[in-house]
């Protein structure tokens, strides 16, 4: 059984299905309206333990109606909330989503996200050195995240950064990573280089070893040397919610069988995600996976 350490965001999504977007001022009636657990924190702390992994969350939630809920979802995935905190003076993360013709726009309030500090990564020691892989993303703050992966390289575990939202982030730390893991978008503006530019002269110029994803099309990776391509599996897409935040963790849990089983087999698990709805609610079991890949 791989363990993981999850370092990251835990959200409360407000969703609104509506006939349109509203403008300045405007009022009209919505169609559905739904909360559904989030943050990719968390949606990566689900997606590994239901791939079999033992999972430990670093994290932060607020003392309220959302924190509870939130607190109580994790734990009845068998995720270890030892080191997310609960915070008396501050709200539980929130995405408020409205999804009208097939686009959304999105307000995110990171409340207790982002009062997760590099000392909370630190107090999370025991569990880092003892991990097979650790997987941080960007919503909580960058001193944090850096935090996370100068420890997990100092003590020799494999940290896995996954870089959304993203932004240029520093050569001298983002080196230490073990793997980043961009889409083509996210790949250049972590390199402050030019969206347009072909994405394999960008995996090169990346100063760590990088596992880029392109949806459908699979994912390339390449450690030295030119990069190699996993294609993506033919499967009806119902929602494509969670499929990156799926990709990831399954890298995580099957690291330990190399880079290119685990890449496969995360093509195989995101692919699996978008067959259902739902960030969560998509994500496979290992029977599930195995059975698609049998």
């Amino acid at each position: 059984m791989s363990r993981i350490v999850v370092v990251g965001s835990i959200n409360m999504d407000l969703v609104t299905q509506a006939p349109r977007f509203v403008g300045p001022g405007e009022t009209i009636l919505g169609e559905r309206f739904l909360t559904v657990p989030g943050g990719k924190g968390a949606n990566q702390a689900v997606a590994a333990a239901r791939l079999g992994a033992q999972v430990a969350l670093v994290g932060a939630l607020g003392r309220d109606g959302f924190g509870e809920q939130l607190h109580a979802g994790l734990m009845a995935e068998h995720v270890d909330l030892t080191h997310v905190a609960r915070l008396d003076d501050c709200a539980s993360g929130t995405a408020s989503i409205t999804v009208a013709g097939g686009e959304n726009q999105i307000i995110v309030v990171p409340g207790a996200n982002a009062r997760v500090t590099p000392a909370d990564v630190e107090a999370a020691r025991s569990l880092i050195e003892r991990a097979d892989a650790v997987l941080v993303q960007m919503e909580i703050p960058l001193d944090t995240v850096e935090a996370t992966v100068r420890l997990g390289h100092r003590l020799g575990v494999p940290v896995i950064l996954n870089p959304a939202p993203a932004q240029k982030l520093p050569t001298d730390w983002l080196k230490l990573a073990r793997y980043v893991t961009p889409n083509q978008h996210e790949l250049a503006i972590l390199l402050g280089a030019d969206p347009v530019e072909d994405f394999e002269t960008l995996m090169r110029r990346a100063p760590c070893p990088v596992v880029l994803t392109r949806g459908g099309e699979g994912a390339w990776y390449r450690e030295q040397g030119e990069p190699l391509h996993q294609a993506g599996f033919k499967v009806d897409v119902v929602d494509s919610t969670g499929a990156g935040d799926t990709f990831n963790a399954a890298l995580a849990v099957f690291l330990k069988q190399g880079l290119p089983e685990a890449v496969r087999r995360a093509c195989a698990a995101a692919a699996l995600s978008v067959t259902k709805l739902g960030a969560q609610g998509g994500m496979p079991t290992v029977g599930e996976l195995e059975m698609f890949l049998a």
